[in-house]
């Protein structure tokens, strides 16, 4: 049984917030974004616990949480204390991302409950559509993990360890991809790459097989909680590229569109990719 809520807790977002545009793509196996709130299995006291969330008309946050944990976590994973107002002073008129740092100005990443849940959206989402990236993700999870209600519980090391790789070629996940999955959840203890420098993490992640620079991107950016690293590689950042130079770069090429936003990258990529989709880049409506 999941803990009755207690009253509400009222946050206030450090910076420029947009909970609508956090939540875009908000709904998988362990959330989802409806009339406004987003409801999501985090770790808590107990165990999987639910977390609420939604925007009230001043702006600041009204979250329903039984207990302090789940509060931390959906805290966390909402990016609520983690200002980018500094990363909207600078590129309110970059020629690439001026538009979109204006319409979507408070738009921030939404992160995985777990650093073991961003393995898993970097492995799901290699070298596939995002569509059916997301698809794959949502058979796994609901594969392994506990039910809780209409929710599943977030991948754990444990969780998603337990499950052969052929098992998880059955589901879907190519065979490579999931025997690094089985290995990372058993050799590391990834919730605890959160207790150190990014730089570290992300350099430890890299030395692993079947890891490239687009996984690490991810997992620094939705797992880690870092804007540091961008997600280079990603099929829209290639087409951007393709879009302003008029060709397809050579590998590694795209960094070129990330690296002068600096220690941004990895927010900078989540702008460059929404204004890409929303037809918000000039330069790239052809590619979108």
């Amino acid at each position: 049984m999941i803990a009755a809520m207690p009253g509400p807790v009222t946050l206030r977002p450090r910076g420029p917030y947009s909970l609508a545009e956090t939540c875009v793509f908000a709904t998988d196996a362990t959330r989802h974004f409806r009339d406004g709130v987003l409801t999501s299995l985090v770790p808590g006291a107990s165990g999987p616990e639910v977390a609420r969330a939604r925007q009230l008309p001043d702006g600041a946050l009204e979250i329903l949480a039984p207990s302090e944990a789940a509060l931390e976590r959906l805290r966390f994973v909402l990016a609520v204390d983690d200002d980018h107002s500094e990363f909207v002073r600078r590129f309110r008129g970059d020629p690439l991302l001026g538009r979109t740092v204006t319409h979507l100005r408070g738009k921030r990443p939404l992160r995985t409950p777990t650093v073991a849940g961003a393995l898993l959206r970097a492995l799901c989402g290699q070298l596939i559509e995002s569509k059916l990236a997301r698809q794959l993700e949502r058979t796994i999870v609901r594969a392994t993990s506990e039910r809780h209600g209409e929710l599943r519980a977030p991948p754990t090391s444990a969780s998603l360890g337990k499950l052969a790789p052929a098992k998880l070629r059955a589901l879907g996940l190519h065979a490579r991809r999931g025997a690094t999955l089985v290995r990372l959840c058993d050799a590391l203890d990834l919730e605890r790459l959160r207790d150190v420098p990014v730089e570290r993490a992300a350099e430890r992640l890299r030395r692993e097989r079947g890891l490239g620079r687009w996984s690490v991107g991810v997992i620094a950016l939705t797992g880690l909680g870092s804007y540091r690293f961008g997600v280079a590689g990603d099929l829209g950042l290639l087409k951007l590229f393709a879009a302003v130079h008029g060709r397809w770069p050579d590998e590694g090429e795209d960094e070129q569109l990330l690296a002068p936003y600096g220690e941004w990258q990895g927010l900078a990529s989540v702008y460059l990719l929404a204004g890409l989709s929303r037809g918000l880049i000039p330069l790239a409506r052809a590619a979108a």
